[in-house]
């Protein structure tokens, strides 16, 4: 009787001990969304003693990478990407919304401010200024559209530099001498006021653009219900107002 009551114990206590095994949650997410996705990780690892790895990537790299094959946890992107990963079977159908993000224009802290009050202003800026610095992600995507559709691209081009992400983008303005313009998520900008980075303002409404971010969990993952709890906390009211208060809007 004794014997099987030690069996029984030792049996609970290793079914203890797994259940209370910290996991870490992998996690491939877009930029933008860094300043309300660090806090809210902070939070989810304090509450469950799950540790939470991210790594960003503009949301073209994070499309060629799941579909090379990479797997992680859980995907931050733009909701079009994450419906390709959907119809590839690579994400679960539980998602979450994270909110949208504008695009702004920033200079080195002492540069020339440029006008951007309104869309003539804004034309006018972009033809006086001597280097236009934005990314190969979705908000430089957009940018060089409006170019085009603006009929600026070919008075430009030549002054144009574009980077994979945008901590890049921003180093190249805060090495610079002259009048060089970043164009790039809002987000992404006010990471850098406290290095010398100046955000001018958002574009003039008439051609601001907002992307939205939406997290999921992926498929056939090892530890797939922490992936989930961490999408749902993401999602949760304590999760959302982290993202808000870090300039992501609803």
């Amino acid at each position: 009787m004794m014997k099987s009551l030690a069996v029984l114990g030792l049996a609970a206590g290793l079914v203890l001990g797994q259940a209370t095994t910290a996991a870490e949650v992998t996690v491939l997410s877009a930029g933008a969304v860094e300043p309300g996705l660090r806090p809210a990780s902070a939070a989810f690892e304090k509450r469950t003693g799950h540790a939470v790895k991210i790594a960003f990537a503009p949301a073209p790299q994070i499309r060629t990478r799941i579909a090379a094959g990479e797997t992680w946890d859980v995907v931050i992107a733009p909701p079009a990407v994450l419906d390709e990963f959907a119809k590839a079977g690579k994400i679960e159908n539980e998602r979450v919304t994270l909110g949208r993000v504008g695009m702004g224009v920033a200079v080195r802290a002492g540069a020339p401010i440029p006008d951007i009050s309104n869309v003539e202003a804004f034309e006018r800026s972009v033809l006086a200024a001597e280097s236009l610095v934005f990314t190969r992600g979705s908000s430089g995507v957009y940018f060089e559209a409006l170019l085009k559709k603006m009929a600026l691209y070919e008075q430009v081009q030549d002054k144009i530099t574009r980077y994979e992400d945008g901590e890049s983008v921003m180093g190249h303005v805060l090495k610079g001498k002259g009048k060089e313009v970043s164009f790039g998520q809002l987000t992404e900008i006010r990471l850098y006021l406290d290095k010398g980075l100046r955000l001018v303002g958002p574009l003039p409404a008439e051609v601001q653009n907002y992307t939205t971010y939406a997290g999921a969990p992926m498929t056939a993952r090892a530890n797939a219900e922490v992936a989930r709890a961490f999408v749902r906390h993401l999602g949760s009211p304590d999760g959302q107002a982290m993202f808000v208060a870090a300039g992501i809007e609803r």
